[in-house]
């Protein structure tokens, strides 16, 4: 089993211990050096070379985002931001995921040697993902306005169909902020109604959503339950319930649940899909983007016995092949798509739904 070798890089002495903790209480991986800033980050990168790195965000001398942009363009290597994270500071996470960092771990905001000792499991796990992921050289993006964005989206299929029989449910994870973004920007206004579960905390969603409704030509927001799904539309689950698929009459709706984990995850994938399984079937399209583990598998596959067409995200473009890859070896996909061409896949398969077969 090969040993996961970890550069930590934070600006405070008492983090930089308890994460050095943390991390060599793994049996699968060790710490070999802390820098206390960028600059000395630097040096030991190109000494010690190694796997992943964990980096805070505010720190002397260089940001930890300036810091990240730079080492994603030079030499690309697994980063986990850990970081104090709020909602004022989504921003600044986003930003570091759109840049080229895997994941990101929160600083707990009091008790920090108690909390951090609480996190071991999830910090361990978010590097694990990030050695396993797959790393990008990233230039720096242009930031789109939504009334610029028409002038950046890829050519759409002519023959649009805008219809609330007609839903595109998205499920995503590891990596799926920068992929359900390049997704949804190039979909068009009159797109069908679409719903989305992406595994994000709490704080996050409704920032997650205010800035793809800046990006998009669809309008965008953080599912409040209840909302009337219509075409141009989509709604992300918020981070602490499941978003489902509901009727009412002959509309579909959005309906929140705040019940136990389903797959280990609230909001869960599996939910969302099971959901549209059940009350949209072969009216809906599903879309599996990159992300770890197996939420949404069993739930595509319910689609796709209901008549739903699938779409995975090839392994090619995914940062995290693993929920895509499950959804496929299921048997719950009918296309692997490289997530560049997955828009102009599903509005080909909508423009197309419901014509009859040509029969030769």
């Amino acid at each position: 089993m090969k040993t996961i070798r970890v550069l930590i890089v934070d600006d405070s002495a008492l983090i930089r211990k308890l994460l050095s903790e943390v991390i060599n209480d793994q049996r699968d991986m060790e710490v070999i050096g802390a820098a206390p800033d960028p600059l000395v980050a630097r040096e030991m990168i190109r000494e010690l070379n190694p796997d992943v790195l964990t980096l805070d965000v505010e720190m002397p001398r260089m940001d930890g985002l300036d810091f990240l942009e730079k080492l994603m363009r030079l030499r690309p290597m697994p980063v986990v931001m850990v970081s104090t994270l709020t909602e004022k500071g989504s921003e600044v996470t986003f930003r570091a995921l759109e840049l080229g960092a895997v994941d990101y771990v929160e600083k707990p905001k009091i008790d920090i040697a108690t909390g951090l000792k609480q996190y071991g499991d999830q910090i361990a796990s978010k590097i694990r993902i990030a050695m396993g992921a797959r790393i990008f050289a990233r230039r720096l993006p242009k930031v789109v306005s939504k009334l610029a964005s028409a002038d950046v989206v890829l050519p759409v299929v002519a023959n649009r169909v805008a219809s609330t029989e007609k839903l595109i449910i998205v499920g995503a994870s590891t990596g799926g902020t920068e992929a359900i973004k390049l997704f949804l920007t190039h979909l068009p206004p009159d797109c069908p109604g679409i719903l989305i579960a992406q595994h994000m905390p709490e704080a996050f969603t409704r920032s997650f959503a205010d800035r793809l409704n800046k990006l998009c030509r669809i309008t965008v927001s953080e599912a409040q339950g209840g909302e009337r799904v219509l075409p141009g539309h989509a709604f992300i689950a918020p981070g602490h319930s499941h978003l489902l698929l509901k009727r009412s009459g002959a509309n579909y709706v959005t309906e929140l649940n705040h019940g136990e984990l389903v797959s280990r995850h609230r909001p869960s994938v599996d939910v969302l899909f099971r959901s549209a399984a059940n009350y949209a079937g072969k009216n809906a399209i599903g879309v599996m983007l990159t992300g770890m583990g197996k939420d949404g598998a069993a739930g595509m596959l319910e689609m796709h016995q209901a008549g739903a067409y699938n779409l995975a995200q090839d392994e090619a473009s995914c940062v995290v092949y693993g929920m895509p890859k499950e959804a496929v070896t299921v048997g719950a996909v009918d296309e692997i798509v490289s997530l560049r061409e997955m828009a102009n896949k599903v509005l080909s398969k909508v423009a197309n739904m419901g014509k009859p077969a040509i029969r030769v």
